[in-house]
């Protein structure tokens, strides 16, 4: 197995089209042409996770924030960054990372603070936009279970919990092939007509061109006519946040409590008003303020995220309780659902957990 069967089956599982335009994950320094058996899984990257690497035989370390997030102009030993790189590369072991990709991801990182929180009935707190794509295309009579079984094995048709949504409708086409055509039918030269099945489904625009070539491969037409429409509609299968329900209400004390048991923290910080009661609850992974409207209009009690300024937590008012429960306790758990995936898919590949802690935070 090489370090790329690992980075590639991780950039179809949490794809990097789903990142924010600002972000940096996949791969950051090594080759895919790397034989690995074992793979390091941190939250971030730095010397002493390198060095542990290193210790345990890792030659493929997975984090959740990029080793590079900004573009380098020179890499020397005079930052942590830059050493951290230079000591990777030194000792061949390729860094990959899914940040923002896995924060939008349907089950991603909030999901898994949803899942600590004991949250029910959850659903994408604010879904991605203008990430489906309209497959149409036309397929002659007796064909079309062959052309639509393989469009849906390469990802198209999946709506929320349902897979192999399509729509078909019957009607007539028409075509004439030149000297250099070789028609499914007719006659070279002759206008055709041939009785078609009107083929619609939807999907993710990265699984373009998958898709696509799974339905040239499997269409019976030497040269098929389709349309790939763009639609503006919200896709919520993925996005920022979530929100959930408790399975009861509970005091605002005691959901606090919950908050620092759930992600082992010492301190919260937090506003709003706490004498009432908590059912409905959103949240969002690392710095995910930005998203405290969406969590209102959702009606939730509380909203619980990272990194959160004062005048921010003015702006909440006693519309809602919003919570700040760090950066990294809201994220730490984000490498096991990379566990997970890898696991399920590599069974005999080593996988371990970072025991250094890269925490830059500190409570006195």
């Amino acid at each position: 197995m090489t370090t790329g069967d690992i980075c590639r089956y991780l950039d179809q599982q949490v794809p990097p089209a789903l990142q924010e335009d600002y972000d940096n994950s996949g791969i950051q320094t090594g080759s895919y042409l790397i034989e690995t058996s074992s793979a390091l899984l941190t939250i971030d990257v730095n010397e002493q996770v390198i060095e542990e690497a290193i210790q345990k035989g890792c030659n493929l370390v997975i984090s959740h924030h990029p080793l590079i997030f900004s573009p380098l102009r020179k890499v020397t030993d005079t930052t942590p960054q830059q050493r951290t790189l230079i000591l990777a590369i030194k000792n061949g072991i390729t860094v990959y990372s899914a940040h923002t990709n896995l924060d939008s991801v349907y089950g991603g990182v909030s999901y898994t603070m949803a899942a600590k929180l004991g949250l029910q009935n959850v659903e994408v707190l604010s879904p991605v936009r203008e990430k489906l794509v309209k497959l149409v295309t036309f397929v002659p009579d007796g064909h079309i279970q062959q052309v639509r079984d393989a469009v849906f094995d390469a990802g198209a048709g999946q709506i929320g919990n349902y897979d192999s949504g399509s729509f078909q409708s019957g009607g007539e086409g028409t075509f004439r092939g030149n000297e250099k055509s070789n028609p499914f039918a007719g006659t070279r030269g002759e206008l055709h007509t041939e009785k078609e099945i009107r083929f619609e489904t939807i999907f993710p625009s990265f699984r373009t061109s998958g898709v696509v070539k799974a339905l040239i491969t499997a269409h019976p037409y030497e040269e098929p006519a389709f349309d790939l429409v763009p639609l503006l509609n919200k896709w919520n299968h993925a996005g920022m946040g979530c929100t959930g329900e408790l399975r009861k209400d509970v005091e605002a004390g005691t959901f606090l409590d919950l908050v620092k048991s759930a992600f082992n923290t010492p301190h919260l910080r937090y506003s709003g008003n706490v004498t009432g009661k908590v059912r409905r609850v959103a949240v969002c992974g690392g710095a995910g303020v930005s998203l405290l409207r969406d969590a209102i209009a959702a009606r939730s009690d509380a909203f619980v995220t990272g990194d959160i300024k004062y005048h921010q937590f003015q702006e909440a008012g006693n519309d809602i309780i919003l919570i700040d429960a760090g950066h990294f306790e809201t994220e730490k758990y984000s490498m096991e659902i990379i566990y997970d995936l890898l696991i399920k898919k590599f069974p005999n590949f080593a996988l371990r957990f970072s025991e250094t802690n890269t925490n830059p935070i500190n409570f006195y």
